[in-house]
């Protein structure tokens, strides 16, 4: 299973993610993509298979994961403070793999019904979510 985890800025989400998923499963390939080098140094030093930084790096490997993660904002165009370009939006949101997206209020969207919890909790949620979809991709 190859997992993409996308984020910008300082990559703390993506690091963290990062090492929770590292701590929980063995067997899955991460291909941590930055949209700065400062983020993608933060993503592989918590253990990613792989790494790159950039636009093309989202755009092209947006087509061969199993699964995408990110904050919300990998989604919208012009989000982080202009780390995601609308080419980069665009290859998350055609991409077949499946989303899991992690509501961050500082990307200026508002999910109704999503109730705001620190990030811990949504890792949390997001380790278990990735475990189911790890035993159902193995039984395909």
């Amino acid at each position: 299973m190859k997992i993409l985890i996308i984020d910008g800025q300082g990559g703390g989400i993506g690091k963290a993610v990062i090492e929770s998923l590292k701590r929980e499963l063995n067997d899955i390939e991460i291909i941590a993509v930055g949209t700065n080098s400062l983020a993608t140094s933060s993503m592989l030093k918590a253990g990613a298979t792989y790494a790159a930084t950039g636009e093309n790096a989202v755009i092209y490997n947006a087509k061969y994961a199993d699964i995408i993660l990110g904050s919300i904002g990998i989604s919208f165009a012009n989000s982080m403070h202009g780390e995601i370009s609308p080419k980069m939006a665009q290859a998350v949101s055609e991409s077949i793999a499946h989303k899991i997206l992690i509501p961050v209020s500082k990307c200026n969207v508002s999910v109704l019904g999503v109730v705001e919890r620190p990030i811990a909790q949504y890792l949390i949620e997001l380790i278990e979510k990735i475990k189911i979809m790890c035993i159902d991709f193995n039984k395909k």
